[in-house]
C-alpha cells in the first residue's frame, strides 16, 4: 500500500491580546513545551511530511519553536485578519502541490492527540473530501454545532444563528478539519465573504463540498482534548488537564505516586516500571528514569538521565547534565549540575557537586563543595572511585582526587591527591583557659550599672 502523504497548516497569527503577555499566545508553555510545539509534536507523530504555520508579522520565534520539533517547516505571514480561511489561504504556495492529506490545526490547542489527527488522516483515506473534528458538550451554548443527517455532515451552524432544535444538539465543531488534498484548493477559493462580518469563513466549506457533489463527515474527540486557549485562566486549566493525563499514564505504565495531584511532570518525561514518587516532586523537561527509582519528596529534576534503582532527596535538585549511574545516591539539600555520579556512589547531604564526575561507591560528606566557577570560566573536579570526602570540604576546580583517597573533614583542597592518599587542612586551634566565663561576668557587671 502507498504511503499517504500529509501537511499541516497550523494557524498560529493571533497575538492573544487577553493573555496580556509581551510575546504571541501560542509561544506560553503547557508543561515545558510551547503550545505550538505541542501542536508540531503531535502533527509530526501523526505522519506529518510539511508544516505550514501562518503567523502574524515579527513572529520568527513561532516558526522557530515549531522548526524545533519537525524538520520541515515553512512560515506564512497573515497581514490582514479576515477569518479563518483567509488565514489558511496564507499558506496557498504551499498548497499548490498538496499532499494527500491537508490538516488545519491551530496553534492554541496543545492538548491535540496524534492518535486523534491520525483518525481524521483515516477518514480522508476513506474517501471524504472535508472531515471536521467535533466533541460533545454538557455545556455547548458558545459552540458551532455540527449538522448531520443519515450520519453524513451537512453544515456547521454557529450557535446564533441556530434553531431551536440545532440549539439543542450537543455535538460541537472544534474548528480543526481535514480535506483531500486533491480538492483542498478549490474549496478554499470558493468560500466567499458573503455575512455580516465580510470574513472568509473555514466552516463553509462544508457546504461548499456538498454544493460540489463532495462528502463530508464529522470525527468526535474528547471535549477536554479540544480545549483552546485565549487567556491565563485557560492555560491554568489546560495545564491542568495535561497534568491529570501525565499522571494517569505514569501510574497505568507501573509507577508509584504517592500523592498523584502534587507531582508535575514535562511533556517529555520518561519513566520506568516500579518507580516510587513521593509528594511535590517536580519535572522539568529532559528527563528519563529508568526502573526501581526512588525520588523522595520536595525534589526539582531537569534534563537529568538517572538509572536503575537510584535513590533521590528529599529536597534535592538536580540541574541540566547530570546522570546517575545504577544504584546511586543523592540525598537531601543537594544540588548537582552536570556531573556524573556513578555506580553506588553517595551524596548524601546539604552539597554542591558541579562540572564534576564522581566515581563508583565513593562517598561524599556533607557541606562538600565542588568549587567549580572563578567568576569567568567553569573548571572539573574529578573525583575516583571509592574515594571518601570528609564533611565540609571544599574542592577547589580543577581537582582531581584520586580512587580510594581520603580527604579529612574540613579542609579547602587546591593540589591533586593521589590514590589511596590522605589528605586535609587544617589550622591549630588557639584556646584561652577560662575565657568565656570571664567574658560573661564582665557582661554581666555591665548590666548592674
Amino acid at each position: 500500500m502507498t504511503r499517504r502523504t500529509c501537511q499541516a497548516i497550523i494557524v498560529a497569527a493571533g497575538q492573544g491580546t487577553r493573555m496580556k503577555s509581551d510575546q504571541p499566545k501560542v509561544l506560553h508553555q503547557i508543561a515545558g513545551l510551547s503550545m505550538i510545539g505541542h501542536v508540531t509534536k503531535a502533527a509530526s507523530e501523526a505522519g506529518v511530511d510539511l508544516i505550514s504555520v501562518v503567523v502574524g508579522p515579527d513572529m520568527e520565534a513561532v516558526q522557530r519553536a515549531a522548526t524545533a520539533i519537525h524538520p520541515a517547516v515553512n512560515a506564512h505571514i497573515q497581514t490582514d485578519r479576515l477569518g479563518t480561511a483567509h488565514a489558511v489561504l496564507a499558506a496557498r504556495a504551499d498548497l499548490i502541490d498538496p499532499k494527500d492529506d491537508v490538516l488545519v490545526l491551530f496553534g492554541d490547542t496543545p492538548l491535540l492527540t496524534s492518535d486523534t489527527l491520525k483518525s481524521v488522516r483515516d477518514s480522508i483515506a476513506e474517501g471524504h473530501d472535508v472531515v471536521v473534528l467535533g466533541f460533545r458538550s454538557d455545556v455547548p451554548d458558545p459552540y458551532g454545532r455540527l449538522i448531520e443527517q443519515d450520519g453524513k455532515l451537512v453544515a456547521i451552524r454557529e450557535a446564533k444563528d441556530c434553531t431551536p432544535e440545532e440549539f439543542a444538539i450537543s455535538f460541537c465543531n472544534a474548528g480543526i478539519m481535514g480535506f483531500s488534498g486533491k480538492h483542498v484548493l478549490e474549496l478554499l477559493d470558493a468560500i466567499d465573504d458573503d455575512n455580516a462580518q465580510k470574513e472568509y469563513y473555514l466552516t463553509d466549506a462544508v457546504e461548499k463540498a456538498l454544493a460540489k457533489g463532495l462528502g463530508a463527515t464529522a470525527v468526535e474527540a474528547d471535549e477536554d482534548e479540544l480545549q483552546g486557549v485565549n487567556n491565563r485562566q485557560h492555560l491554568a486549566n489546560v495545564e491542568a488537564a495535561f497534568q491529570r493525563r501525565a499522571r494517569d499514564a505514569a501510574m497505568t505504565a507501573g509507577a508509584t505516586l504517592v500523592a498523584p495531584e502534587t507531582v508535575y511532570f514535562a511533556y517529555d518525561t520518561k519513566l520506568g516500571r516500579d518507580v516510587l514518587i513521593e509528594p511535590n516532586v517536580i519535572f522539568a523537561p529532559g528527563v528519563t528514569i529508568a526502573d526501581h527509582v526512588t525520588i523522595r519528596a520536595f525534589s526539582y529534576v531537569e534534563s537529568t538521565k538517572v538509572a536503575d534503582g537510584c535513590v533521590i532527596g528529599p529536597y534535592a535538585r538536580l540541574r541540566p547534565g547530570t546522570v546517575l549511574e545504577e544504584g546511586a545516591k543523592v540525598g537531601n539539600f543537594v544540588e548537582i549540575k552536570k556531573a556524573r555520579i556513578e555506580k553506588g556512589a553517595k551524596v548524601n547531604h546539604l552539597s554542591y557537586i558541579g562540572d564534576a564526575r564522581v566515581g563508583e561507591k565513593a562517598n561524599i560528606g556533607a557541606g562538600t563543595i565542588t568549587c567549580n566557577y572563578d567568576g569567568f570560566d567553569k573548571f572539573k573536579t574529578d573525583i575516583g572511585k571509592g574515594a571518601f570526602i570528609g564533611s565540609n570540604t571544599a574542592l577547589v576546580a580543577p581537582a582531581t582526587i584520586g580512587d580510594g583517597a581520603i580527604i579529612g573533614a574540613g579542609s579547602t583542597i587546591t593540589d591533586p591527591v593521589e590514590a589511596d592518599d590522605l589528605a586535609f587542612t587544617r589550622a591549630r586551634p588557639t584556646v584561652k583557659s577560662g575565657w568565656a566565663a570571664s567574658f560573661r561576668q564582665k557582661k554581666a557587671a555591665k548590666k548592674k550599672h
